[in-house]
């Protein structure tokens, strides 16, 4: 699995910015856990609001520390580097008993931390080092956001349904675009799950993916979206932090998915839904197990069920049918009964997909060391393996428009 830096220019470039917020006022909603009043949180983010993926975590680390009375740090704009460590650090020093990173290339500063700070319980998205670092204070955390992207994948389908219907298009004009930052497992499994549900209720979906090289550069969005459109993409999703993709679908009246919030507000007339990671649970289930002395997982992954992996409200540009299309795949998912990438519902090479050895331990050379096909299916993130994505398959149906990141 190929792993690359998460830095954009501008975080390269921006100077930290400390917020802090009074999480623990008497304004706070809900009830504090015993024993978590006392606590203090610091949250690193690689950038800052105006990033859709570091304010989703901003807003659940606002939310859990009011939750739960817990004084809260959030430092923005941290590059992937020595200024990671030094932050962690910092935080450390001022009397955070939980420290959390956002962005994968935070992950060796982070660890780094933690083995001088031992009393100190250190956690990081997206990462794949805890499970081999084997330190008692370090853990990272993911979702099973693949089965978000599908749902949402549904809800496209439903659209492209309705377009055909409508004599927009023809069943072979059914084609999607879908804007990623990077060609490594955690774009590459959110894309592929995206096509797969959409797939399940479109069956003639064909899809192009375009890369930006950053996780947040919106003019390289607006115009991979746009280049996808007029390649004849008549439905965009996106896997990358700025409003570009979806600026560019409101101007060009194309159906648009966006990623970790709605769009609705700016884009009214295009905007479908959104899939994301709810990260309160986590952050709460971290606070709480500090609180209370218990040891916190070396590797957790949130889920439909527990509320982690959620859609937005859907917008007006959303297919009829398409609530009760997304609630019935939805139930699905969670009792077990539907699996996002049964080896039965795509091909690679043209060919069923019988075993894949996969990238779950990761090392400097990527080297396949698990056995990723269970109970005929491929097990993203399972149980007793790492949280963070490795599904690294390029499955037929989609087409690759360029793999220079």
């Amino acid at each position: 699995m190929k792993k690359f830096s998460k830095i954009a220019a501008l975080a390269l470039a921006a100077v930290s910015a400390i917020s802090l917020c009074a999480c623990g006022s008497s304004s706070s909603t809900g009830s504090s856990a015993e024993g978590t009043s006392g606590l203090k949180a610091g949250f690193i983010c690689l950038h800052d609001e105006n990033s859709t993926y570091d304010l989703n975590f901003i807003n659940a680390a606002k939310a859990a520390c009011d939750k739960l009375g817990v004084e809260c740090v959030i430092k923005t704009n941290i590059p992937e580097g020595q200024e990671a460590y030094d932050t962690a650090v910092d935080l450390a020093d001022a009397g955070c008993d939980f420290v959390f990173a956002d962005s994968f290339g935070h992950e060796d500063f982070i660890i780094e931390a933690a083995k001088e700070y031992p009393d100190i319980q250190f956690a990081h998205a997206t990462g794949t080092k805890a499970h081999t670092e084997n330190l008692s204070n370090f853990h990272n955390a993911f979702s099973e956001i693949y089965n978000g992207r599908y749902l949402a994948g549904i809800a496209a389908g439903m659209k492209l349904n309705e377009m055909i219907e409508n004599g927009q298009i023809t069943a072979d004009q059914a084609k999607m675009g879908y804007v990623g930052a990077f060609t490594y497992a955690e774009v590459i499994s959110g894309y592929t799950s995206f096509y797969l549900g959409a797939k399940s209720v479109c069956p003639t979906v064909t899809m192009e993916v375009t890369f930006t090289g950053s996780w947040y550069d919106e003019t390289a969005e607006k115009t991979g979206a746009q280049t996808l459109i007029d390649d004849g993409c008549v439905l965009i999703s996106q896997h990358a932090d700025s409003m570009g993709a979806p600026t560019a679908c409101e101007t060009a009246g194309v159906p648009d998915v966006s990623y970790n919030g709605s769009t609705a507000s700016a884009c009214p007339n295009t905007f479908i839904v959104s899939s994301r990671i709810n990260w309160e649970p986590y952050f709460e289930y971290c606070l709480n197990s500090i609180a209370a002395g218990e040891a916190i997982a070396t590797d957790w992954c949130g889920t439909l069920a527990d509320g982690s992996v959620v859609l937005t409200d859907f917008g007006a540009a959303a297919a009829e049918g398409t609530v009760d299309a997304v609630e019935a795949a939805k139930a699905k998912l969670i009792s077990g009964e539907l699996h996002v990438f049964d080896t039965a519902t795509f091909t690679v090479g043209g060919a069923k997909l019988d075993s894949y050895m996969a990238d779950v331990d990761s090392d400097a050379d990527y080297t396949p060391d698990h056995e990723a096909i269970v109970d005929g299916y491929f097990n993203e993130s399972g149980d007793g393996l790492r949280s963070a994505p490795f599904f690294d398959l390029q499955i037929d149906g989609i087409t690759l428009l360029d793999t220079a990141f």
